[in-house]
């Protein structure tokens, strides 16, 4: 569904990572870990096609993409079931009581059903992370990218969004792809955990895989090792 072939990124004359390769399956949730400013957001929007490829291939098995972004980028202006309803209307050309009744269907699936009405600046959040994750839904992606879904959330309300998005995933069949530096998570979601550092991609495999791994980038980053290869 998502292949990556020697995929490269820099700005100016810095490369970000060069020769990245990654294959992710059909209906696969895989998460990639990293430090901060190692490119995996910018991976992400590459993927999305909000950012040009400077070197390699980027092939996706449908156009039908969705994306949380970290900051959520919901609009303040708009009621939370008005910020379902506007990427309907421009992206599926959906409007009137069908679309409503997607979006009341939706909030309903995210626990926001009796808030539709609020604006995201009068919800926690926690709740506005549930919006972001339903709006994008609604437009039937196929492949779903989430960045950071649990960033700045409590360790409840982050393994609760975690269990929402895996709850969605399976019935819906989307194939995910997940950026998170929070371990406990990326294992909770990931079929496949990788690790992006130095420029690099790392598979680390499954979270069973990832827990019992020797290689001393992968340990380090997963246990917060002060020394290794990533210092």
């Amino acid at each position: 569904m998502i292949t990556l072939e020697k995929l490269g990124k820099k700005f100016d004359t810095r490369w970000i990572f060069r020769n990245l390769s990654l294959e992710i399956a059909r209906q696969e949730s895989s998460v990639l870990i990293g430090s901060s400013g190692g490119g995996k957001t910018v991976l992400l929007k590459m993927i999305a096609g909000l950012l040009p490829i400077d070197e390699g291939s980027i092939q996706l098995g449908s156009q039908h993409i969705g994306m949380l972004f970290q900051k959520n980028a919901l609009f303040d202006s708009l009621t939370l079931e008005e910020n379902l309803l506007f990427p309907m209307k421009e992206k599926l050309g959906l409007i009137g009581q069908k679309a409503r009744s997607r979006a009341t269907y939706f909030l309903k699936e995210v626990g926001l059903e009796t808030s539709a009405h609020l604006y995201p600046n009068e919800i926690s959040g926690g709740m506005q992370k549930r919006l972001g994750i339903a709006r994008a839904l609604i437009v039937n992606p196929k492949i779903i990218l989430y960045d950071e879904p649990t960033a700045g959330l409590d360790p409840i309300t982050s393994r609760t969004i975690a269990e929402l998005i895996r709850k969605l995933q399976a019935e819906e069949g989307n194939t995910l792809l997940t950026v998170t530096n929070d371990i406990q998570r990326a294992y909770q979601l990931g079929d496949r955990i990788y690790l992006l550092a130095q420029g690099q991609l790392l598979e680390g495999g499954t979270p069973a895989q990832v827990k019992a791994t020797k290689d001393p980038a992968l340990r380090q980053f997963i246990y917060g090792l002060t020394e290794g290869p990533l210092t």
